[in-house]
Formats: C-alpha cells, structure tokens, sequence
C-alpha cells in the first residue's frame, strides 16, 4: 500500500501557495566537512531545512543525507543540481513523499502522576500504536514511529492533557520505492565508463 502524506507545517510556519515539503537524498564519500557544504547551499538560498539525517548507505565508503525542506520544485531543484556539484557527492536527487518509504520517531516525556490519575492518557496512547517504554516515579517514557503527521498528532493529543514534560521527533529515514539505492545505478554506470 502506497503512503502518501503531506506533513503539517511547524506552528507558525508558513508557506506559499506552491510550496511542498521536498525529501533530498544525498550520498558523499565520508569526507568531514562535506555537511557543511550541504547545508549552506540552502543557506545561500535561504530554504530553511526542516529535518536532516546522517549515516552509512548500503554502498561501502558512501554516506547518505536525508534532508526535508519546504520549497518550490524549481527552487529545490536548484538546490539539488548546486549540492551535486560539490566534489565530494556523489549523486543527490529530490523527492516528493509518495515517491518514498519513510519513517521517523518520537519520544515523549510524561508526568507520571498525571498519568496515573488520567487513564484516558494510556487509551491514547494505545490507541495511536505507540509504546509506553519507561515508567518510573517521576516520568514515563513513550515512543512512537511513523509518519510525521501521526508523530505530531499524538504530541498534540498528549498535551491537551497537559502531561507533557518533554518532546522530540528525530530526522526523516527514507528509502526509494524502488529496488536498490539510485545511486548503485549511478556508479554502476561511471564505473562501466572509466
């Protein structure tokens, strides 16, 4: 089954008429100094980058960046050709989220007390897929993973009850739908023609 969402802006964010939020994978050579690069292209351009995701990729000696910003597609696809050029990078593209499988998590901090004294809390919390996975006296641990709109909509849930102690979600993870990193493909060929 196809997963397409459009994730809820950050409170007070805006955002035109024509802008969608983009997902950029990036794959480098695991160079230090290479993120900075990254990140300033959409510094320069002043798109503010909403999620970012550092770790190995499937191809030995080869890093991947998952990136999410809002954008217009010509801007972010300027965005996307100013990153490939950057020596170090190998190959980078943009994608929209129904072009990808992905996944984030949350943790939730909770007032134990409150808690205890609301079992609605814990119907909520069951009722959202999530996972209580800490309780001690003062706190309880709760975690979820999903998609962006489901993370936020339970922290939206939880905080009407006013239990909230802390929150965070983590960066995108994403993976094409298709078979193999694109970017296989891609060294595949400059191998061939070398």
């Amino acid at each position: 089954m196809a997963e397409v969402t459009t994730p809820l802006p950050r409170e007070g964010q805006e955002r035109g008429a024509s802008s969608s939020l983009y997902t950029l994978l990036v794959y480098s050579e695991n160079i230090a100094g290479i993120l900075n690069q990254i990140t300033a292209v959409f510094t320069r351009r002043q798109v503010n980058i909403e999620s970012l995701n550092v770790s190995a990729s499937s191809i030995p000696g080869v890093h991947k960046y998952t990136i999410t910003a809002w954008s217009d597609e010509d801007q972010i696809a300027k965005i996307t050709r100013q990153i490939e050029k950057k020596i170090d990078v190998v190959k980078a593209n943009y994608f929209t989220d129904d072009q990808l499988f992905i996944r984030e998590s949350g943790l939730y901090k909770l007032a134990t007390d409150v808690v205890m004294r609301n079992p609605q809390i814990s119907r909520t919390i069951r009722r959202h897929d999530a996972s209580i996975i800490e309780v001690n006296p003062t706190y309880v641990i709760v975690m979820k993973y999903g998609i962006t709109d489901d993370i936020i909509s339970l922290y939206r849930a939880l905080d009407e009850f006013g239990c909230v102690l802390q929150y965070t979600r983590s960066g995108r993870i994403a993976v094409t739908r298709g078979t193999q990193e694109q970017v296989s493909e891609f060294l595949e060929q400059r191998r061939v023609k070398s």
